[in-house]
């Protein structure tokens, strides 16, 4: 008896295959681990607050313009929507790799005839199913659906991290164009100031009590406050601009009515702990399972290089005479074993390859977490500094304001030897520091979204339902 036909009646009876089977399962979906941490164990936090973060970190500002301009964004905002079809492609990516663990299964039907112009007609007809199935032996196909569900989580852990990016961007608009509406309430009052001096000097000047340079100066510092207007409305088109694209609004046809009062805020949050921050924060969840996939692209890279088992399967039934096609049937089961021989290095290279994948996103993920800690210690840190910066402005502009009440009381009032461009001197730094005051409140509110972006995590709710896209009239072909 040849090799063959061995080869084929253990087929057959089926002893093969489960002798192989029972013989290599042990080695079926082996874990390709890595078991080296990339961030070891780290120190708390810098002290904080005690305050309690809303899942909705922006509701802690309670501000509920800000509210709603932040639910009109994550409603209609195209890069939120992109992430989200994102995350359903690769859903649907996983259940299409999934589809493999099953066989397939296929009908079919064959028609056939010849025609002779000396004998009878002869004609077949024929209908069956086949079906073929792979063996998932070592546990290749299991890896490959654990890689793509892995990627799909990361996916909706991405889409969370896009929408937390997306609040934060539009409260930072929201408070810029409220500290610019600000700053031209502010340089409005310092023109109308400026003005009132200038018509002063131009009085006493009719009179010959002052030189034209004194008043020529005060006139270009009137002129350079109106530039600084200027600059200041430019601003508000862009960020009224910004804060439209963001909510998926046509730029040209929209406005906001901030007022320009810019928010107290509440007391510092909770930073909890740093092993909190890496399992709350969807960026660092991203990269983790994004890590965990590659490990199982690796997995299935290493049993490529296995044998693999191929079952086929068919059912037909055949007859010449359509009305005689269900009389007989023919059933037939075959196994067939494949081995790599030689593929010139091809599998080894994949294993290599994908081995270099989960060392390279290892490194990215120690990366995103070591960023994680860093952007909740640099908002901490930046908003002490910037709470005391504050402070000293605030002393400055009392002793500048005094120091300017007091130079153009003694230049116009009392006619005390004043140098007009001391009194000049004053007045643009009282002014520059309150607008340099005003600023750096705005830059105190954005330091604190920047820690509670550093701390927020998921969110769930009507807030994160994605924009429905509309589907294009015409599609090119």
């Amino acid at each position: 008896m040849t090799l063959l036909r061995l080869f084929r009646r253990a087929l057959q009876g089926g002893w093969l295959i489960g002798m192989l089977t029972l013989g290599l399962v042990g080695c079926a979906g082996q874990q390709v681990a890595w078991t080296v941490a990339p961030i070891q164990q780290a120190a708390p936090f810098s002290p904080s607050g005690q305050a309690d973060m809303p899942d909705l970190w922006w509701i802690a500002l309670d501000d509920p313009a800000l509210n709603l301009q932040i639910d009109h964004a994550l409603g209609g905002n195209f890069t939120l929507a992109a992430a989200w079809e994102r995350m359903r492609a690769a859903r649907a990516l996983a259940r299409r790799e999934a589809s493999d663990l099953w066989p397939d299964v296929d009908g079919f039907g064959e028609a056939a005839g010849s025609f002779s112009t000396e004998g009878p007609d002869e004609s077949e007809f024929a209908l069956g199913v086949d079906a073929a199935y792979q063996v998932d032996l070592w546990g290749q196909i299991r890896s490959r659906v654990q890689a793509e569900r892995l990627r799909a989580a990361a996916t909706l852990a991405d889409y969370h991290a896009t929408a937390l990016t997306l609040s934060a961007d539009v409260a930072r608009t929201w408070f810029a164009l409220i500290e610019a509406h600000a700053q031209l309430a502010l340089l409005n009052e310092q023109i109308e100031t400026n003005v009132t001096v200038l018509g002063l000097q131009e009085s006493r000047f009719a009179v010959g009590q002052i030189r034209l340079a004194d008043v020529l100066r005060q006139q270009q510092f009137v002129e350079s406050t109106r530039e600084q207007v200027v600059v200041v409305l430019s601003q508000i088109a862009e960020l009224e601009h910004l804060l439209a694209v963001l909510q998926g609004r046509a730029p040209q046809e929209t406005s906001y009515d901030t007022g320009t009062l810019l928010p107290d805020l509440p007391p510092l949050p909770y930073t909890g702990l740093p092993a909190e921050l890496v399992n709350r924060r969807p960026d660092v969840r991203r990269d983790y399972l994004a890590l965990e996939a590659a490990d199982r692209d690796l997995a299935s890279a290493i049993t490529a290089q296995y044998p693999r088992i191929n079952l086929t399967a068919s059912v037909v039934t055949a007859a010449e005479d359509p009305g005689n096609l269900f009389n007989e049937w023919i059933a037939s089961v075959a196994g067939q074993i494949i081995g790599p021989l030689f593929d010139g290095g091809q599998r080894r290279a994949e294993v290599d390859r994908t081995a270099a994948v989960v060392r390279q996103r290892l490194a990215e993920y120690g990366q995103t977490v070591l960023i994680a800690y860093s952007e909740v210690e640099d908002a901490l840190a930046r908003e002490q500094y910037q709470r005391e910066r504050i402070a000293l402005l605030n002393t400055q502009l009392d002793l500048a304001r005094r120091a300017s009440v007091r130079l153009r009381e003694q230049y116009i009032f009392f006619g005390e030897e004043t140098d007009f461009l001391d009194v000049l001197s004053a007045t643009t730094v009282e002014q520059r520091l309150q607008r340099e005051t005003l600023s750096a409140r705005l830059d105190l509110i954005l330091t604190r979204i920047a820690l509670y972006l550093a701390l927020a995590g998921d969110f769930e709710g009507p807030a994160l339902e994605p924009v429905a896209t509309p589907a294009p009239e015409h599609v090119p072909q």
